[in-house]
């Protein structure tokens, strides 16, 4: 009956993972369709042993909440331009140097992309970086792999930078803090490693040549219309200096607060609110400010949301039925009886599962075993959560499918005719880079292990 059960669960988690494979699926739809047939075939098959508010308790609702917090601010930031005003104000002031603007650009967005959702990073500078190279006569193309490899990284550095990482900071109440100090020196040699590496091998290249933008190589009165239809024009009623510095001031606060309050719901809600009150809404019929909160949370993509609850519960599923439990003791019985090796190990699988799998079911399976390695064989925490961490986060990075904003980079390039700028390119030169983050990740937990530890 047990292993009739445990068959059904893995079948039901499997179709989520392949639904969230598949780019054209409403992967929400069968996620919710498993997580149902998961529960009901518990149910049926373990009848004594549950009860509905166990399902209920199974879920994270601290993520939830955390998340659906962090997704209003990034909303509000986004109606009020403020990180587009911030890139903005950077290709103004570094239009002049190319190599200056390809290392500030690079590093501006990988800090931003640290503390929102990278794709909006993408969306939000992207546009201002290809108007600039225009301007410059510069090609875009090492300017946009700089930013999107680089952005890659920015998941390392703190417990919000994605979804995997709220998920193990709040699992195993990581704070900000800790983020800095035990990956703060990856992030910076493994960002450094990499500018310098695209500086020296790409950009001086693109740098030796004068690049013609698309829309002028044609000068023909018959394509002038083509033309004007993809010439970047960036034209916004400039932002009032007091809406973006308070903004700014307020978004500071937040950051402080995420790195010292473990509660995250607490600083998610406290966040919000104070976004909100900072920025109140013009009612179109009155004219009269108010503050509204629940316009921001009706423009919120519940999504990930919703995918989060239905994981939680099917994994809770996979533990009453036993599937975690074969799973840790599979892992623990086959990694060996070394610190710095089971650290490896996990870096290694997590990456190899991160290539081809979405990041979120690979990370809410491999946390019991995380635990199981702290709490019953009683290894040190630390550097099974920095190979855990960088593990989870890097492993995408191999394939440009496996990064929402690597397909989103390419997108925006394609429709910019950003030639140079292509899949088998950034397959190429991206999976390289994950090759190299790994490696700089291996060599980073043997320092911290036999040397700092």
């Amino acid at each position: 009956m047990s292993i009739l059960l445990q068959i059904i669960v893995i079948i039901c988690f499997l179709i989520v993972i392949i639904a969230l494979f598949r780019e054209k699926t409403d992967f929400l739809t069968y996620s919710m369709v498993a997580m149902i047939i998961a529960v009901l075939a518990t149910f049926i098959l373990l009848p004594e042993r549950l009860h509905v508010e166990m399902f209920i308790l199974a879920i994270e609702w601290e993520v939830i909440f955390f998340l659906i917090a962090l997704f209003a601010i990034v909303e509000i930031l986004e109606d009020k331009r403020i990180f587009e005003e911030i890139a903005l104000r950077i290709t103004n002031k570094f239009h002049t140097n190319s190599r200056k603007f390809f290392w500030i650009i690079c590093t501006i967005s990988t800090l931003c992309a640290a503390f929102i959702n990278d794709i909006s990073v993408i969306i939000i500078f992207i546009p201002m970086v290809i108007s600039t190279c225009q301007k410059m006569r510069v090609n875009p193309a090492p300017f946009l792999l700089g930013m999107t490899i680089c952005i890659n990284l920015a998941a390392t550095l703190t417990p919000f930078g994605s979804s995997q990482n709220i998920l193990i900071a709040n699992k195993f109440s990581l704070t900000g803090a800790w983020f800095i100090i035990n990956l703060g020196l990856y992030f910076i040699i493994a960002t450094l490693i990499t500018l310098f590496i695209l500086d020296y091998f790409i950009l001086r290249k693109h740098l030796q040549e004068i690049w013609t933008p698309h829309c002028q190589e044609n000068q023909e009165p018959t394509d002038l219309k083509h033309c004007e239809e993809h010439e970047l024009i960036i034209i916004e009623d400039p932002i009032d200096p007091k809406v973006f510095n308070r903004n700014i001031i307020a978004l500071l606060i937040f950051i402080v607060l995420l790195f010292f309050i473990p509660i995250i719901i607490l600083v998610g809600l406290l966040g919000a609110i104070m976004f909100v009150l900072i920025n109140p809404r013009t009612d179109e019929e009155s004219g009269k400010k108010r503050y509204d909160i629940s316009y921001y949370l009706s423009k919120v993509d519940y999504k990930l949301v919703f995918l989060f609850i239905t994981l939680f519960i099917i994994i809770f599923c996979m533990e009453i039925n036993g599937t975690i439990r074969i799973i840790e003791k599979f892992v623990i019985n086959t990694t060996p009886d070394n610190l710095f090796l089971i650290c490896l190990v996990i870096l290694l699988t997590t990456s190899i599962l991160s290539a081809f799998l979405d990041n979120v079911p690979v990370t809410i399976i491999f946390i019991p075993v995380i635990t199981a390695f702290i709490t019953v064989s009683g290894y040190a925490a630390a550097p099974l959560l920095i190979a855990f961490i960088l593990g989870i986060n890097l492993g995408g990075n191999f394939l440009p499918q496996g990064t929402a904003s690597d397909m989103m980079t390419l997108e925006l390039a394609k429709k910019h005719h950003i030639h140079d700028m292509n899949y088998r390119r950034l397959l190429k030169v991206g999976g390289a880079f994950a090759v190299v983050h790994i490696l700089i990740g291996i060599g980073y937990l043997w320092f911290y292990i036999y040397i700092l530890l």
